[in-house]
């Protein structure tokens, strides 16, 4: 019997491997209304050539700006539209980044280079932007079954093989035995779908081929994440480039740093137990609005908690002790503050799900929940207001 599951283990895997890429345009045949969901999402459009879309480019580029050396014709490809857009350049067969980024937030160009002493590829390239590849660098997360070799992608953007694997065996004969689907996978598994890029890390082995890739190169849905990506390190105490001294992410593109760490991910929860990335109308690709999904496991007759009398009341909340309807009387408020540097000023939330008191703030500069909405206030004006929470002990609530 073993030597028999041995046998069909074998089979599987090498059916398995034979699979190819296909293109998401393969899955609109059958799967037509989640296939035109995800065609407007933030996944399906966050690489766009201006040749084919010439409404890609955000800025007015006749208005001259001191940071910008290049023109509209030098654009190859366009990366973003939430944030931020970086702009690149084909040369041979490779793109590079241009010197400028505009700022989507506050409508302004910011100077772009990744600088000294802070991703760990940077040493290994020089530091012009014309000289840093981004098939090595960004592409990878990008774009769909890049090959490192001959910088040729199967589709730019999160395509549906990204996450369900190489579809060509499945295009052929549709079965749920030869498609992934991450939410059949177990938890660890699942999550990496996500993990894989909205994470820091680095290769295992470095330099692959002789490129120092910042991407897990090789990496398929299924296998395991851990033998191509390894997430960045950190010393509780210290504040570094990518974290801040209690392991939350300082940086943008670390959900998955800070989602591993929570006792969401230890309680078996998944990144798409809350987001859909085949589209919805909530923001991040919810799949309900915000409070709404943080509710549907939590209150006060659940045993995740919060244990407090009431959760949504239209008086003085018991839990949140912000009236309802106000930013401080949203669950994300608190335990998803924006403390993650995306540019500039502009952050994004925290994935820890943990509360940061003022007291973090204080002892290793830690940002904490309330002073990202009373920026006004001084971290002893929230430590004090927190101690007349009294159903929390203070020591806790600092």
């Amino acid at each position: 019997m073993f030597a028999l599951v041995t046998i069909l283990v074998l089979l599987f895997a090498s059916f398995s491997s034979a699979a190819t890429y296909t293109g998401s345009a393969a899955c609109r045949t059958c799967h037509a209304a989640t296939y035109a969901r995800w065609q407007k999402t933030p996944m399906a459009n966050i690489v766009r050539d201006p040749r084919e879309h010439p409404d890609a480019i955000l800025p007015d580029l006749s208005k001259p700006d001191p940071l910008v050396n290049f023109k509209k014709e030098d654009i190859g490809l366009v990366y973003g539209s939430i944030w931020k857009q970086r702009y690149f350049k084909k040369v041979g067969d490779d793109y590079y980044p241009l010197d400028a980024q505009w700022d989507v937030t506050h409508q302004i160009w910011r100077a772009y280079r990744v600088a000294d002493n802070t991703d760990w590829w940077v040493k290994f390239y020089p530091p012009e932007n014309a000289k840093r590849p981004t098939s090595a660098l960004c592409d990878g997360c990008h774009s769909t079954n890049l090959n490192l070799q001959t910088k040729t992608v199967t589709e730019w953007n999160v395509g549906c093989e990204r996450c369900h694997g190489p579809g060509s065996d499945h295009v052929a004969k549709p079965s749920r035995a030869n498609i992934v689907n991450p939410a059949r996978l177990d938890t660890v598994a699942a999550n990496d779908t996500c993990i894989q890029c909205h994470s820091q890390g680095q290769p295992p082995q470095k330099p692959m081929n002789g490129v120092y890739a910042d991407w897990p190169v090789g990496y398929e849905v299924g296998k395991n994440l851990r033998d191509f990506w390894q997430l960045e390190e950190h010393k509780l105490g210290e504040t570094t480039f990518t974290h801040f001294a209690d392991g939350t992410a300082h940086k943008n593109r670390m959900q998955g740093n800070d989602f591993v760490q929570s006792a969401m991910y230890a309680h078996g929860v998944t990144c798409f137990s809350c987001h859909d990335v085949h589209g919805t109308d909530n923001r991040a690709q919810l799949i309900k609005p915000t409070s709404v999904v943080c509710l549907e496991c939590h209150g006060p007759s659940s045993p995740n908690g919060p244990h407090a009398p009431s959760i949504e009341t239209q008086t003085q909340e018991a839990h949140t002790h912000h009236r309802a309807g106000t930013p401080g009387n949203d669950c994300v408020s608190c335990h998803m503050p924006k403390i993650a540097t995306q540019l500039a000023d502009v952050n994004v939330r925290s994935h820890t799900f943990r509360f940061v008191p003022p007291s973090m703030t204080k002892l290793d500069k830690v940002p904490n929940a309330c002073n990202a909405c009373h920026a006004d206030k001084s971290t002893d004006w929230a430590s004090d207001a927190l101690r007349t929470w009294k159903d929390r002990s203070p020591w806790r609530a600092e």
